[in-house]
């Protein structure tokens, strides 16, 4: 009887520090949380009419004071509707505004049906303080091309996570400063009014011939490797690119070689290079060539031409405003890159 009692006196204090345990947080298991899964397919902005409104926002850094009002004069040449945002010359820090301020005049921009496309003024720092704050409803709900570069590409992340297309291009500055009918302006009209583009470029020496098909994701290298390994908002997550052919692009600015490769093995070990289909490198701009590399290209040729894929360098993708053509995220494109030169062109 006494063993009986004792055996069950056991088996009540083990069942207790179960319970204890269960209530201690260091010892419940949380389940993995999953972002929200993205529509299969890419959603396209519809192309933009003459009259359509365009908002003009600051999501991250302040702008010089004259840039809305210049880039609302070649949208107005373009035809179309400019609409400022209320704190697009807002100061905070190194930021245009509050989080609260920026998320209220990016809110209001996605979420006006009346607003077709939103152009930000400049990139900087910040934008991807705002992806707390914002929904992936927030950037699907009315589906609309975000213009940007840069910093921006923080945005363009959360647009195709959301499941919408979005336009790396030139913005406010570069509208303002080269007009209505500079070519590389004009060419982001063409994509806002719903042309497809086409790009032709010479030939590099280290370009890997190849052909590649993919949607296209990219843009600034240490902004999409800062915000790599958010399930809700990084479009290379691996279980956002799971199943998909991706074709990569990136460029910088102001980035030493040595971080550049850092940033570069971190994709590596992350399996992205292993996974895409071709990728784009854009051209880097105001750093310091060193370590025996005769520039940025020769370095990262030294990891990525050894995979069997097209690679092609000093693509028209930059922070140098002459050589920063408008390229779709998450469009689908074919990647074409011979001895004579490379061919990117965009699909629906």
């Amino acid at each position: 009887m006494k063993r009986i009692i004792l055996i069950a006196t056991i088996a009540l204090l083990a069942s207790m520090t179960v319970m204890a345990g269960d209530k201690n947080p260091r010892h419940r298991r949380i389940p993995r949380q999953h972002h929200k899964a993205p529509a299969a397919a890419m959603q396209m902005p519809a192309a933009l009419k003459p009259g359509d409104k365009i908002a003009i926002i600051s999501p991250a850094s302040t702008p010089g004071n004259d840039n809305p009002e210049k880039a609302a004069a070649t949208l107005r040449a373009w035809g179309f509707e400019p609409v400022i945002g209320q704190h697009v010359l807002a100061k905070s820090h190194m930021y245009a505004g509050t989080i609260e301020e920026r998320c209220a005049d990016l809110r209001w921009a996605l979420n006006d049906p009346d607003i077709k496309a939103i152009v930000c003024t400049r990139g900087g720092y910040g934008a991807a303080m705002l992806l707390g704050p914002m929904t992936h409803r927030d950037f699907n709900r009315h589906p609309k091309w975000i213009v940007g570069y840069s910093d921006i590409t923080a945005l363009h992340s959360a647009m195709v996570c959301s499941g919408v297309m979005s336009l790396h291009a030139n913005m406010g500055g570069a509208l303002g400063s080269r007009g209505a009918n500079d070519s590389i302006n004009l060419m982001l009209r063409d994509v806002l009014t719903g042309k497809l583009p086409s790009y032709t470029v010479p030939a590099h020496p280290l370009n890997k011939p190849g052909t590649a098909r993919g949607i296209v994701l990219g843009g600034n290298m240490a902004v999409f490797t800062n915000i790599g390994g958010s399930r809700d908002w990084d479009f290379l997550d691996r279980d956002n690119i799971r199943g998909k052919d991706i074709i990569l692009f990136f460029e910088d600015v102001s980035e030493s070689m040595a971080r550049v490769n850092s940033m570069l093995q971190a994709l590596r070990l992350k399996g992205v290079l292993s996974h895409v289909k071709g990728i784009i490198v854009g051209r880097f701009t105001e750093y310091e060539p060193g370590n025996d590399y005769s520039d940025m290209a020769e370095m990262l040729a030294e990891t990525l031409n050894k995979y069997n894929i097209p690679v092609c360098y000093d693509f028209p993708a930059s922070h140098d405003e002459s050589w920063n053509y408008p390229i779709i995220e998450g469009c689908p494109a074919v990647l074409d890159v011979t001895p004579q030169g490379v061919k990117l062109t965009f699909e629906k």
